[in-house]
């Protein structure tokens, strides 16, 4: 039951309309009807107070799984939605790696009506590039799509064989889709737990070297020459992989690109004295990698960051580091480690959530993202200034392990609207 809401007195930013001001906001029917000044005429069933807090367009996440179906035991639908909803994340994007892989249209269709039913986040799959991720057999990619699938990946595996990968980027170009990929070879650093480097040789880790990322982008590269296909590239974490890419785009190819929250803070030393909550995929690297990756995020070279939201088990986590498994909650910190970044490089908070809404919006081709008028009212409303601290038991989301344990973060969500209801108010279960 959709109410015709006021949000009053909020700080509204909305970087794609260029919005930045102290204004009123109006919902009516589920979608947004005025910004900034709202006529007398407006009769509102409810009124929200938001002087003092940021008023934006809920948060887009491009990589979140929800680890269903097949890995429930990990996480629920009903956990990670309302672990988005109250990071401010209202729409993401869900890497193809269940059990069974989303790789036919009826499971794509039962994962969005599984979604749907729980009227929190909207939930945009992206199916898989080959039959069970195998980089064998191409899916039928148009019929996936038809289902609801937003664009192909391959999750965190890699297709070795290069014909495999051209036809897949040929069909995907026929049917104007979008292909996400992972730049990691294969073979280099397979095994690899930490990034290449004297940290880890120092600590006898096995490595993974930055040339994994840069030979499959060079590969990529070549393939989207020849194909004219739409890839993003998924998860950048080195400087000379950056450069690649600044390279490619200056000529022109259709490329986009992200990076996971987590690297643009970390490092190979945060791993301290084998912390497996540091132990993420790619590894962290040196220190000139992530400030390339916070110079990269400032001048527009990378498109979006992601939250890479991974949640994993204590049984799989609590390991020594080379086993643990790879992966960190990030739907609850997205938000606050971004604007910490933007704090730390002088980046205007326009900008930084213009990297969490409308662009990462425009990669998966859907709806959402903005305050335009007639969109879905989907809203996060936060506190700037708010302090919290990052402890495992207070996080909605059953993966529980971060690198960020016990860190004092600054920002936090108050309340996040999905098509004009309010899907998450803080201090209350909405």
């Amino acid at each position: 039951m959709s109410m015709r809401i006021l949000i009053k007195g909020g700080h509204i930013i909305d970087p794609l309309q260029n919005i930045n001001a102290v204004g009123d906001l109006a919902i009516a029917a589920g979608r947004v009807v005025a910004v900034g000044q709202v006529g007398d005429g407006f009769a509102a069933d409810q009124t929200i107070d938001a002087k003092g807090l940021i008023v934006a367009p809920g948060l887009v996440d491009l990589s979140a799984r929800l680890r269903e179906p097949g890995y429930e035991y990990r996480a629920t639908l009903e956990s990670e939605m309302l672990a988005a909803v109250s990071g401010g994340v209202t729409a993401l994007a869900c890497p193809p790696d269940t059990d069974p892989v989303l790789d036919e249209p009826a499971l794509v269709e039962m994962l969005k009506h599984r979604a749907r039913q729980l009227n929190q986040a909207h939930v945009f799959p992206l199916g898989a590039l080959t039959k069970g991720l195998g980089g064998e057999v191409i899916t039928e990619m148009a019929e996936l799509a038809e289902a609801g699938c937003v664009g192909f990946s391959q999750a965190d595996m890699t297709v070795t064989n290069t014909q495999v990968l051209l036809r897949a980027l040929q069909y995907a170009k026929t049917f104007g889709l979008t292909v996400h990929l992972r730049p990691q070879d294969a073979y280099l650093g397979k095994g690899g737990v930490a990034h290449s480097g004297a940290y880890a040789s120092r600590m006898g880790l096995s490595g993974v070297p930055v040339m994994a990322e840069t030979i499959a982008l060079m590969t990529l590269f070549e393939l989207v020459r020849s194909t004219g296909t739409r890839v993003h590239l998924c998860r950048l974490s080195s400087a000379k992989g950056i450069e690649l890419v600044r390279q490619a785009k200056r000529e022109g190819l259709p490329i986009t690109c992200d990076v996971a929250v987590h690297h643009i803070h970390l490092i190979d030393l945060d791993i301290g004295f084998f912390d497996p909550n540091a132990r993420v995929s790619p590894p962290f690297r040196e220190g000139r990698d992530r400030d390339a990756i916070r110079e990269a995020l400032a001048d527009g070279t990378i498109d979006a960051i992601c939250s890479d939201h991974t949640p994993v088990d204590d049984d799989a986590k609590l390991l020594p580091f080379g086993e643990a498994e790879p992966g960190a909650t990030g739907l609850e910190l997205l938000l606050p480690l971004v604007l910490k970044w933007a704090d730390e490089s002088r980046v205007g908070l326009d900008k930084a959530l213009a990297l969490l809404t409308h662009k990462p919006a425009s990669i998966l081709g859907c709806p959402v993202g903005d305050l335009r008028p007639g969109r879905s009212a989907d809203i996060c409303i936060f506190d700037p200034k708010a302090d919290w601290v990052v402890k495992p038991e207070t996080l909605n989301s059953q993966g529980k392990h971060t690198p960020y344990v016990g860190y004092t973060l600054i920002g936090q969500n108050r309340m996040s609207l999905v098509g004009g209801v309010v899907a998450y108010q803080a201090g209350s279960q909405a």
